[in-house]
């Protein structure tokens, strides 16, 4: 088998995705820790909780939608229980597994923050696209994403 390496443009491109990717995961934490008492790990886990209208998912299914090994999501879960953002309750239902709530401290927590972080989001991406390049980087994201599932 011979490998079709990267032309120097494919190369270039794709140096600047991983640069892009690195560079705005670090500018994003950086804006979130500066505005609120929040990680990005913090944010993403109640945002998960906030998109159900029961504020409340398996521990097993956040993990599965994080993309998070198990061990790093009880990791997270407890230091956010220990600030009163979520809390843990048993599945009385089946006996098995375990689910995760956000709080009303989480609630109030995610509402203070999730302003600066769109504001953060327009600053760092929205702003500098047309609305027809963002329309083209949504579908071009989609494309990837399903490639990898």
């Amino acid at each position: 088998m011979t490998t079709e390496w990267l032309t120097d443009e494919q190369q270039r491109i794709w140096r600047n995705w991983l640069r892009l990717n690195r560079e705005l995961n670090a500018t994003l934490a950086r804006d979130m820790a500066a505005a609120s008492d929040l990680s990005m790990a913090d944010f993403a886990v109640l945002v998960k909780l906030t998109d159900v209208p029961s504020g409340r998912v398996r521990i097993s299914e956040l993990a599965d939608e994080l993309g998070w090994e198990r061990s790093r999501v009880s990791h997270q879960l407890k230091r956010m229980q220990g600030r009163g953002l979520v809390e843990r309750s048993e599945c009385v239902e089946d006996g098995r597994g375990s689910f995760v709530g956000i709080t009303e401290e989480g609630r109030e927590t995610i509402g203070a923050a999730a302003p600066g972080h769109v504001e953060s989001v327009r600053r760092l991406v929205v702003d500098h696209l047309t609305p027809e390049e963002y329309a083209d980087l949504g579908r071009l994201t989609d494309r990837l994403l399903e490639a990898l599932d």
